[in-house]
């Protein structure tokens, strides 16, 4: 067992607001304080890490994400607006080059798909998606999949769509495009690895959401994005600290009827912590496939999305779980979703009981639309929400692909934040990687500045949902994660940020910014012009998963 005091810097901590020292001992926080009563234990530590300024706070928890889709767009084509998907031109420009340079390597490269992620065709000059023409002529034959920027959708080649067998299921379209049941297929066949590779695509996708500050994940792994020995896999692989990987909570998204069904499972995938997640009672808004009360604007004939699953399936799953011991969860994001939702869940409470579904602490991922009385159903009935501010930056304001979808008046109602804070429900914040990019920091940003003013929160509730509100969801706050006090797990990050530094015996204010009353511990600027900060160090259990302190 070793000890690291961390000093001279910022302490992040409810418990003692002004510290500027931290002591690890082990697994676990030993001590907090000031830095001038430091000398003592520096003399006894192992290591004595000087933060000169530096922040210490709680390890960021990305409350939803996928390990391997995220090591697979990782190692493959980013396609997102910032990268290389400007227009539907740079798009299949990066596929011509993918394809040339594969052509120059080994003999078999090009026996394996070429894979892309993150493209969205809202606001591209062309005014279309790929095709399979595009991408037949762009990769030279090789076989091509591009997952839309929702991963709810994409575009194959003609090679890869006979390869996987798309043609003739539901979902398949004849200009390439594929949704339902041939994206799902497409999926399958694009996580389709060795073992030995799955596992480095594992750890090449934690080690970067270390780098982020990110000390938990939460996987919300499905039949089409991972298979159940690669979740039991990924589960202890990681299970223990010593690993020197991130944490990570399994949930699998599979249906249920009945509690042997969900024995069934948990008896699969050891370790799994909830039944859901990701199972889908619509699609998303981004591919048309998030379920409306109100037809989309910009689609013809009054398409209303897609329902996946119905209430009484819903019923079904919610009671078996339930009774299995441990959480449900669904994917829910449009309003007629989150209807059938509501309806599924106050059946289950009629055959279980309204206390054993509360206690149960069910999730929704996602829950984009949430009205008044939505949001009074699920304060009654316990239900937890992991959701994505990163969705509001990226699609929101009235430009955006949600105003595009929906209309101004409706898509200024996505994401209200500050209706589910001031409804005293438990939220967490996550990335859905590789939807989009984990980057905590940016999420907690996105949340303080949310497109519609009256929906804004505080850095520090953000905060807080994005580190302490994981360990909620996931029902481990008991342990003391996600605060820094003395004898909680050591679960945190070091951060550098610009004008930080500890002056005399208080801190600098320079340079910090959110909450100023007396006692409330800091964070770093997150206006908008403000560098964003630099993780230097994160821990999980004592145990250092990235490091720059040199």
């Amino acid at each position: 067992m070793t000890s690291t005091l961390y000093r001279r810097g910022v302490i992040h901590s409810a418990a003692d607001p002004f510290a500027e020292a931290i002591l690890v001992d082990g697994a676990t926080i030993a001590w907090i304080g000031a830095d001038d009563t430091a000398d003592g234990l520096a003399a006894r530590a192992d290591e004595v890490v000087d933060l000169d300024g530096a922040l210490v706070a709680p390890g960021f928890v990305d409350a939803h994400a996928h390990v391997l889709a995220t090591g697979l767009a990782i190692e493959g084509l980013d396609l997102s607006p910032g990268a290389a998907g400007g227009s539907l031109t740079d798009v299949l420009a990066s596929v011509h080059r993918a394809a040339e340079d594969a052509r120059h390597g080994s003999p078999d490269a090009l026996a394996q798909p070429l894979l892309g992620f993150g493209w969205d065709d809202h606001g591209w000059a062309e005014g279309r998606a790929p095709s399979v023409d595009d991408l037949d002529r762009a990769g030279g034959g090789a076989p091509v999949y591009l997952a839309r920027a929702d991963a709810h959708s994409g575009v194959v080649s003609s090679s890869f769509a006979e390869v996987a067998g798309l043609r003739g299921l539901a979902g398949w379209h004849d200009d390439g495009r594929v949704d339902g049941a041939a994206h799902a297929r497409a999926r399958e066949v694009a996580r389709d690895v060795p073992t030995g590779r799955r596992d480095e695509l594992y750890r090449l996708a934690l080690r970067s959401a270390a780098a982020a500050g990110v000390v938990s994940l939460h996987e919300h792994s499905t039949p089409s994005t991972d298979t159940r020995d690669g979740l039991a896999a990924l589960l202890a692989m990681t299970a223990d600290a010593e690993s020197g990987l991130t944490h990570v909570v399994g949930y699998r998204g599979e249906a249920c009827v009945t509690s042997d069904d969900a024995h069934e499972i948990m008896a699969a995938i050891p370790g799994l912590a909830g039944i859901g997640g990701d199972l889908l009672v619509d699609g998303s808004l981004g591919s048309h496939s998030a379920a409306l009360r109100a037809p989309y604007v910009d689609v013809p004939g009054g398409d209303r999305g897609t329902l996946f699953l119905s209430a009484e399936q819903i019923c079904n799953h919610v009671a078996a779980v339930t009774r299995a011991g441990v959480q449900a969860g669904f994917h829910v994001i449009g309003d007629r979703a989150m209807d059938e939702f509501m309806l599924g869940l106050r059946a289950a409470v009629d055959v279980e009981g309204i206390d054993a579904i509360r206690g149960a602490g069910h999730r929704l991922e996602h829950a984009e639309m949430i009205d008044a009385m939505t949001l009074a159903g699920l304060v009654l009935l316990g239900v937890h929400l992991s959701m994505q501010p990163a969705f509001d930056a990226a699609w929101g304001g009235p430009d955006g692909m949600y105003a595009a979808r929906l209309g101004a008046g409706r898509a200024a109602s996505l994401n209200p934040f500050a209706d589910v804070a001031a409804a005293g429900i438990p939220v967490a914040f996550g990335s859905d990687s590789p939807v989009t990019r984990i980057d905590p920091w940016a999420a907690v940003r996105a949340a303080v500045g949310h497109h519609q003013r009256d929906q804004r929160i505080s850095a520090r509730a953000a905060f807080r949902a994005h580190t302490r509100g994981g360990w909620r969801a996931a029902h481990l706050d008991h342990t003391g994660a996600g605060e820094l006090r003395v004898g909680a797990p050591a679960h945190l990050a070091v951060w550098r940020a610009e004008n930080l530094a500890v002056q005399g015996a208080g801190r600098a204010t320079s340079g910090w910014s959110t909450d100023a009353r007396a006692g409330t511990p800091l964070l770093p600027d997150l206006d908008p012009q403000a560098a964003t900060p630099v993780c230097v160090r994160t821990v999980r259990a004592g145990v250092v998963l990235h490091d720059e302190l040199g």
